[in-house]
């Protein structure tokens, strides 16, 4: 296979949270043939050896207390057991077309470097970089643990679980993971993929701060893929698991590359301030491999771009609904009236502002109702939608008001008591609806906004069109969007939601009065 590095970002993929396997007729043809012969036999001998795996992964903590298990295994159980899953973890790798691995730099010692961080995160196949870490101790989602062997396989490994909706297993698995990095050797060495989620590679996304939190040193390690098919990437949209696994054992062999850069010792500013760390090591990892690194994350399994206190979504509900509204023929006069509805249903009181996806296809104006729950989908998981989210959100894109007239109606709307001035909790609420993704960490945009413990109307104006860093949410991402400029007639979206024709001009008007 011809071998190529990491690809710059382009615009034939909006965000790191987006993947396709690109291939020609020949290589698809290739792929059937060779997929119908290697995929069941390659899964065929993997799962066999994930069963042996199984039993053993059991018997290294069989009979241990729980106060025994909460420490590092030592003795017989780790000399005689640990080898196996190595050997066996390899032997299954050699069967899913991983013959060979490319090791660059040395490994530091624990006493060196406590903690590996790994980046970028691209597949559940990068779990092959525990092999030359000799089975580091992992972090791992507490859905996990319920997986057939993988749940064994986590036991074994003597991981930190967390839970990432349960705030008390997040402050436990803080405290477990602090013990463990300052533990000088009583632990093995820990193995972190500080981005938290799977990309395409073509940017390193925002590092949680969870492997800087104690300021020890840490090793960055990164991993590439060299072929001519991209075929491992597994990401939020696009190729999904099964696919890759799909198209990666239909490959001959692939390649894979994991390079150990020089122990990162930080800064007592560093060791003061996590995030920074973090951040410092993101870019330092982020030129080794030559590709941006972005404030882009994933915040509640939606891809956001971080801006301050805020979180922008990526992939723009209201620019999604704008799109299909005027796909299904709701040109503007249609749409202006269906946003009238709306807020008239809206001030109807905040349980009227809860549609079900038919209540939403009638307020549309809809004869299709599969397109209402197509937007329904872009807003919510629940069985209903908040109509505010929807108006204020296609309020701002369609331009019918200007955006000082938009944040005034929304001001009013949710200043619940009248008081002439937001709480924490409302202004949340309130950017919420504006930006068509739940608020979570406002606390700084509201220290910010607010003068004297009060925020009013005016303040807030004031700081989302002044403030050198949020006045970039309305003029990068609340500008109002000609119909004609929208994705369905060919023009393209960055990642910041502007909208860019051909030649590279931002397409809408801008209307703050």
């Amino acid at each position: 296979m011809e071998k190529r590095d990491c690809h710059p970002a382009t615009s034939e993929y909006r965000h790191p949270f987006f993947h396709e396997v690109k291939m020609t007729h020949a290589q698809k043809i290739r792929g059937i043939i060779l997929g119908s012969i290697f995929f069941p036999l390659r899964l065929t001998l993997a799962a066999t050896l994930f069963l042996i795996m199984w039993p053993v992964s059991r018997l290294r903590l069989a009979g241990l207390s729980e106060e025994e298990r909460a420490r590092p295994v030592k003795g017989w159980r780790r000399w005689f057991f640990h080898p196996i899953i190595l050997y066996l973890s390899r032997a299954i790798f050699l069967c899913l077309g991983f013959p060979w691995v490319k090791v660059k730099g040395r490994r530091a010692d624990l006493k060196e470097a406590p903690v590996l961080v790994v980046a970028p995160h691209s597949t559940f196949l990068d779990m092959l970089v525990l092999l030359p870490t000799q089975l580091a101790t992992v972090v791992s989602r507490s859905e996990n643990t319920s997986l057939p062997v993988i749940g064994a396989l986590l036991e074994f490994n003597q991981s930190v679980i967390v839970s990432r909706n349960d705030p008390e297993s997040r402050k436990k698995a803080v405290a477990e993971l602090t013990e463990r990095l300052t533990s000088d050797g009583y632990w093995p060495q820990m193995l972190i993929f500080p981005e938290g989620t799977t990309t395409n590679g073509r940017a390193l996304v925002k590092f949680k701060p969870g492997a800087f939190l104690v300021g020890v040193p840490i090793q960055p390690v990164l991993l590439r893929y060299p072929n001519k098919l991209d075929t491992v990437r597994w990401t939020h949209k696009g190729t999904t698991w099964y696919e890759a696994l799909w198209h990666t054992t239909s490959q001959f062999y692939t390649n894979m590359t994991i390079e150990f850069l020089p122990v990162y010792k930080p800064s007592e500013e560093e060791k003061s301030d996590p995030n920074l760390y973090a951040d410092n090591v993101q870019k330092l990892m982020a030129k080794a491999l030559g590709v941006p690194a972005t404030q882009y994350l994933m915040d509640y399994g939606v891809p956001v771009s971080k801006l301050g206190g805020l979180a922008l979504p990526l992939d723009s509900p209201a620019r999604d609904t704008l799109s299909l509204l005027h796909k299904h023929g709701l040109g503007a006069q249609k749409v202006e009236a269906a946003l009238e509805r709306m807020i008239d249903r809206c001030k109807s009181g905040a349980e009227g502002s809860k549609v079900s996806t038919e209540e939403l296809s009638s307020i549309l104006g809809l004869t299709d109702k599969r397109t209402a729950v197509n937007i329904w989908r872009f807003y919510s998981k629940d069985k209903s939608v908040n109509l505010r989210w929807i108006y204020f959100s296609v309020s701002a894109l369609s331009g019918f008001v200007s955006f000082k007239s938009l944040l005034h109606e929304a001001f009013t709307l949710f200043d619940r008591e009248g008081r002439g001035s937001l709480s924490a909790e409302e202004l949340s609420d309130l950017m919420g609806a504006l930006l068509g993704h739940t608020q979570h960490h406002t606390a700084e945009f509201y220290t910010q906004a607010s003068h004297g413990g009060q925020l009013t109307e005016e303040y807030l104006l004031q700081t989302l069109t002044t403030h050198p860093t949020y006045q970039r949410a309305v003029s990068e991402y609340l500008q109002p969007v000609e119909a004609g400029s929208l994705p369905t007639n060919g023009k393209a979206v960055n990642n910041n939601g502007k909208m860019h024709n051909s030649n590279g001009s931002v397409d809408y008007n801008k209307k703050f009065e």
